[in-house]
C-alpha cells in the first residue's frame, strides 16, 4: 500500500495513523478471503447480507484499535442488530464516549460477496460526537482517503478537492438502494425518479462510505441515500466537508452522526439537488 508522503505527515501514535494502519491491515485480510466466502446470512433483508470476513475484519480492526487506545469505544456494524431501530439505539448507547471509533469492515459485502470489486473499510472516530478523523480504504484500488477534522482531505498523500460543476445538468450523481425494502427503498427510488432526467447521469455501484469518498475526490457531484446509519457514512461526511463539499440531511439540516438521510455534494449543485429530492 502507498504510505502517506510527506503533504501530509502523521505522527505514529496519532489518531490518524493507526485509523489509516488498522484500516490497510483489514483491508489485506478482506482481499485475500476474495472468492473464499463460505457462509452468507441475510440480515435486514436481501440485499443485507454479512459473512465471515466482515465479522472476521471487525475483530481485526477492534483488536488494533484497542490495543492503542483501549479506553476508547467502539461501535461496529457486525455489533449490532440488524434493522434501523436497533441502529439507533446502539448509536445513543454509544454516543456518550468522549472518544467512539465508529466502523464499517466491508462496506458493500454483497459486492464483495459477488466478486464486483467496489467495496471498502471505513474507519471513524468522534470527539465528543463530533468526526475528527475519518478513512476509507479501497483495497482493490489501494486507494486510502484520509481526513482529519481541519486538516484537509487526502488521498495516496495529495490534496483532494471536491468537483466544480454548478449545475445539475452536468453532474454525475450516485445513490444507492437501501437494505430497508419498507420504508427506505421506495423513498429512494421515488428520488431516483426524479433526479435521473435531471443529471448527466447517475452511478449505484454499492458502497455509501466509497461514493462519499469519490464525492470528496471530485469524482462525483453528489451523492444521497436514505436509511444509511453512522458507520456507513461517518468517514466519508468529514472527507467532503474537508475537501470543501457540503453534507446535510436531505431536507437540509446540518449533519450529525445520527443522520440516517444523507444528501452530500461539491456544494454547488445542493441545493438544486436538494430540491429535487423534497
Amino acid at each position: 500500500m502507498d504510505t502517506i508522503k510527506s503533504s501530509y505527515v502523521v505522527s505514529g501514535k496519532s489518531y490518524t495513523a493507526v485509523a489509516v494502519n488498522t484500516a490497510a491491515m483489514a483491508g489485506e485480510f478482506i482481499k485475500s478471503k476474495l472468492g473464499e466466502i463460505k457462509n452468507i446470512n441475510l440480515k435486514h433483508s436481501t440485499h443485507d447480507l454479512v459473512t465471515e470476513v466482515d465479522k472476521g475484519a471487525e475483530q481485526l480492526i477492534r483488536k488494533m484499535i484497542s490495543t492503542h487506545f483501549p479506553l476508547h469505544g467502539f461501535l461496529g456494524e457486525e455489533g449490532v442488530a440488524p434493522g434501523p431501530q436497533a441502529s439507533t439505539l446502539a448509536l445513543e448507547d454509544a454516543i456518550h464516549a468522549e472518544f467512539l471509533w465508529i466502523v464499517d469492515p466491508i462496506d458493500g459485502t454483497t459486492n464483495f460477496v459477488h466478486g464486483f470489486p467496489f467495496f471498502s473499510v471505513s474507519i471513524a472516530l468522534a470527539h465528543k460526537g463530533e468526526v475528527i478523523v475519518g478513512v476509507v480504504y479501497d483495497p482493490i484500488r489501494d486507494e486510502v482517503f484520509v481526513a482529519e477534522k481541519d486538516k484537509g482531505a487526502y488521498l495516496k498523500g495529495k490534496r483532494i478537492r471536491v468537483s466544480d460543476e454548478v449545475k445539475l445538468s452536468d453532474s454525475l450523481i450516485a445513490t444507492g438502494f437501501p437494505a430497508d425494502h419498507l420504508v427506505a427503498l421506495p423513498a429512494n427510488l421515488e428520488g431516483i425518479m426524479a433526479v435521473a432526467p435531471k443529471v448527466r447521469n447517475l452511478r449505484i455501484a454499492g458502497s455509501a462510505a466509497l461514493h462519499l469518498a469519490y464525492v470528496a475526490a471530485g469524482r462525483l457531484s453528489g451523492f444521497w441515500e436514505i436509511g444509511l446509519n453512522s458507520w456507513d457514512i461517518a468517514a466519508g461526511a468529514l472527507l467532503i466537508n474537508e475537501s470543501g463539499g457540503t453534507v446535510t440531511d436531505t431536507k437540509g439540516q446540518p449533519f450529525t452522526l445520527a443522520t440516517r438521510n444523507i444528501l452530500a455534494t461539491n456544494g454547488s449543485v445542493h441545493q438544486e439537488l436538494m430540491d429535487e429530492l423534497v
